[in-house]
């Protein structure tokens, strides 16, 4: 196997199982980077279609994964920040949280997320009392007819795993002042066609040689296969402009949604969901040919 093969498997070693079945709802989101409401937020213009896609979620009584980078910890230094900004958000991930339907990964924006210290200090005021933050999370069907790999990506990104505070301390003192300037970030996979390809090749590989759906994050960019084309998935993120996206699993399948505001005929602005890909079963996926 390559280094990368590796490198993605690595990050499930320890990782928690979540048993589902047909009757399993879950909603998975990646990339927030939720900020601390300066002119590099990107999270900011999308608050409230993320409120009130998650809230719909919470209503429908779905599990929350969330993949990754859901706090910009690179460009922002102090989680309180943060913490203090998106309150109302925080309070609904709790609600999640204290019915156990809550779960989350680092990625490399929020990396100092796998310090158990860090996570007891800083969200356990906030409503997450014993809280874990895993690398990889695994969804084993109840039947073991097959399982599903989650984790954010990064690990396909050499730069931006193995040499995360390298690229923390350019993007916090180099590129985050250029953005102003609009110059992109040539290190970050959302920023870079690139590196985006390789990174997704790289995933897709891992999960064609293991026979099993990954899901992940990082680069930003939607990704749904149909059965027979591939078993990569990509949740997209949250900070797209005036959407959100994300992959659900409900009833046996698979969709890849999208969450923006709409007009209603009689001028009513309102959030909606569309349905981008799917729904597709999943045992199309792990069907021999």
């Amino acid at each position: 196997m390559s280094y990368y093969s590796n490198r993605i498997s690595e990050a499930f070693q320890d990782a928690p199982e979540l048993t589902i079945d047909e009757g399993s709802r879950i909603v998975i989101m990646s990339d927030c980077h939720r900020g601390d409401g300066s002119w590099n937020d990107s999270f900011a213009a999308n608050r409230n279609l993320f409120l009130a896609a998650l809230g719909e979620y919470n209503k429908n009584r779905f599990t929350y994964i969330e993949l990754g980078d859901g706090d910009e910890l690179w460009e922002v230094k102090d989680f309180a920040a943060i913490a203090g900004l998106y309150k109302n958000v925080f309070a609904l991930m709790a609600r999640f949280y204290g019915d156990d339907r809550l779960y989350l990964l680092y990625g490399n924006h929020d990396m100092v997320k796998k310090d158990p210290e860090f996570v007891s200090e800083n969200f356990g005021p906030l409503g997450f009392p014993g809280l874990k933050v895993h690398e990889g999370l695994v969804l084993s069907h109840s039947s073991g007819k097959y399982k599903i790999y989650l984790l954010h990506g990064h690990q396909a990104d050499f730069f931006n795993d193995r040499l995360w505070k390298l690229s923390r301390f350019l993007v916090r003192y180099l590129w985050s002042p250029l953005e102003s300037l609009g110059v992109n970030d040539p290190t970050s996979a959302s920023q870079n066609s690139s590196k985006k390809d390789l990174v997704e090749q790289r995933l897709s590989r891992w999960a064609k040689e293991q026979g099993s759906i990954i899901v992940a994050g990082h680069t930003h960019r939607p990704v749904f296969s149909a059965p027979g084309e591939g078993l990569y998935f990509n949740s997209g993120s949250c900070v797209h402009r005036e959407y959100v996206t994300a992959v659900e699993i409900k009833d046996g399948a698979i969709s890849l949604v999208k969450w923006s505001q709409k007009v209603a005929r009689d001028g009513t602005i309102y959030v909606g969901r569309d349905l981008l890909y799917g729904p597709e079963m999943l045992d199309k996926y792990f069907e021999k040919n």
